[in-house]
C-alpha cells in the first residue's frame, strides 16, 4: 500500500467513491438510511478541489482505497492547531492497517507544516472511529458541535492530539 498526496492526475471520482462507500458503511444507523442511499456519485469532488485542503490517498494495487484531508483548524478556538478534516476507507480496506497508515501520514503532513497540536471531529455515535482515534492517542477536548445530517440531529465530539516534539 502506498500513501501519498493527491495529485492532479488522480481520479477525483475514485476518491469521492471512498467517501460515499465509507459513509454508507460507517454511518449506517447514525444518519437516515434514505440520506445515505441518495448520496450521488461524485458528491465530494467539489470539496476535494477546495483551496487550502491537503488530501492524501491510500493506493493498493492501483486502486484508491482510502483518503484523508488536513488543513489549519477551521475553528477560531483552535487557531494554531492543525485539523484532520476527514479520514475514510473503502469498507474492504478497513481493519488492515490502512486507516492507521493514513492517520500517521496526515499527522506527519501537519507536523511538517509546523503544527504541534491537531484536532478532529467525530460523530458521537461512531464508537468504532472514536476507539480508533483514542488508540492513536487522541483525547476528548470536551467540546461538542451540534449538526444535522439528512434532517437528523447529530453531535460531533472534538478530539485533540499533541504531536511529539521534534528531536534536535
Amino acid at each position: 500500500m502506498e500513501i501519498r498526496l493527491l495529485t492532479a492526475a488522480d481520479d477525483l471520482y475514485a476518491v469521492s467513491r471512498v467517501y460515499e462507500e465509507s459513509w454508507r458503511c460507517a454511518y449506517r444507523g447514525l444518519v437516515p438510511q434514505d440520506y445515505l442511499d441518495a448520496i450521488p456519485r461524485g458528491h465530494w469532488v467539489p470539496l476535494l478541489e477546495r483551496p487550502g485542503r491537503i488530501s492524501l490517498v491510500a493506493v493498493e494495487a492501483g486502486e484508491i482505497v482510502g483518503t484523508a484531508s488536513v488543513c489549519p483548524s477551521r475553528f477560531p478556538q483552535y487557531a494554531g492547531c492543525g485539523e484532520v478534516q476527514s479520514l475514510y476507507l473503502l469498507p474492504e480496506a478497513m481493519g488492515k492497517g490502512c486507516g492507521r497508515a493514513l492517520l500517521n501520514a496526515a499527522l506527519q503532513e501537519l507536523a511538517g507544516r509546523g503544527f504541534r497540536e491537531v484536532i478532529l471531529w467525530v460523530l458521537e455515535g461512531n464508537c468504532h472511529a472514536r476507539r480508533f482515534y483514542e488508540r492513536a492517542g487522541f483525547v476528548p477536548a470536551g467540546e461538542t458541535l451540534a449538526d444535522t445530517i439528512g434532517e437528523r440531529p447529530v453531535r460531533e465530539l472534538c478530539y485533540r492530539y499533541v504531536l511529539p516534539a521534534e528531536e534536535e
